[in-house]
């Protein structure tokens, strides 16, 4: 767990830390083991998977701030959201582990666009709590039995839901391509109206990565090579946190492309800056969900 959500999480563990810890001193548990669950089969089915685990957590092992971070999602199950599988990049897990994970998740998101959660809502649930069961205890990485059988229960339930998951049906034949001269010249640039460039960062925060850097060269190059009334510069945010939070933060990354387009030789006067917030999302999502395409700044020419 990072340390910001360790730190969210740290007074009341504190505070509980001094006395015989009773869960249902803890309010979401609480809350959790005492909600009515609604929405669709799939988050019902999330709701009662997340309950187990935090009851485990808290009854075997005493792991207070990871069962109040799932005893969150299970709520947010209840009340019938799509609590997506938990972000790599949220977790401290090694190189290694992290690769597995990645590739893990990007299978069970994959079966998940394919039907996975309306046609197998039962395994569905079970595999992305074994998923998220798995990142956590690997991130702690001294149980290897609790991190084997995660693991191993999240595979063999992804496996299972992948052959009862059908695939797409192949895409159709292109049709042949028969040579004809060209009515416009295939080296014209991109149309300005439809030039964007899209500078990603993580979560939480407003800082520049070297990949953002390296598309910063790139917009900035193009930039000095057209002739522009304005560039358009909009900041935004995915849905975890506030929306009042969100706002700022969005201002801030839109503002720090601004400064580090400056810095590339760009006139001040063209830039035209503004933020969303989470409004207007790349990947549609339910609030509270940390979603890396939804962190950024886009930049596009007028």
């Amino acid at each position: 767990m990072k340390n910001l959500r360790a730190f969210v999480l740290l007074a009341g563990v504190i505070a509980l830390s001094a006395c015989s810890i009773d869960k249902n001193k803890l309010e979401e548990i609480t809350a959790l083991n005492n909600a009515n669950a609604v929405g669709n089969a799939f988050t019902q089915a999330l709701t009662k998977e997340y309950r187990d685990y935090v009851n485990r957590e808290i009854d075997e092992f005493e792991d207070h701030a990871d069962s109040l971070h799932f005893a969150r999602k299970g709520l947010a199950a209840a009340r019938g959201d799509m609590v997506a599988p938990e972000q790599v990049s949220d977790w401290n897990v090694l190189p290694g582990h992290a690769e597995e994970l990645i590739v893990g998740r990007s299978r069970l998101i994959d079966v998940f666009a394919r039907g996975g959660r309306e046609m197998q809502p039962d395994l569905s649930a079970f595999a992305q709590s074994r998923y998220d069961c798995w990142i956590e205890e690997q991130e702690e990485n001294f149980q290897p039995d609790r991190i084997s059988a995660c693991k191993s229960q999240f595979l063999e339930a992804l496996a299972q839901l992948e052959a009862a998951v059908p695939l797409p049906p192949p895409p159709a034949p292109e049709p042949e391509i028969v040579d004809e001269p060209f009515d416009v010249d295939p080296a014209e640039p991109m149309k300005v109206e439809n030039a964007k460039y899209i500078v990603f960062f993580d979560y939480d925060e407003s800082t520049l990565t070297a990949g953002a850097n390296s598309i910063l060269d790139a917009a900035a190059e193009e930039a000095k090579n057209r002739q522009l009334n304005a560039i358009n510069l909009v900041g935004h945010t995915d849905t975890s946190g506030s929306r009042s939070y969100n706002q700022k933060l969005s201002m801030k990354r839109a503002n720090v492309v601004r400064q580090a387009l400056i810095q590339r030789g760009l006139d001040p006067d063209l830039l035209v800056v503004s933020h969303r917030g989470e409004d207007e999302l790349l990947v549609d999502t339910a609030d509270g969900v940390r979603e890396p395409a939804n962190r950024r700044t886009e930049i596009t020419f007028q």
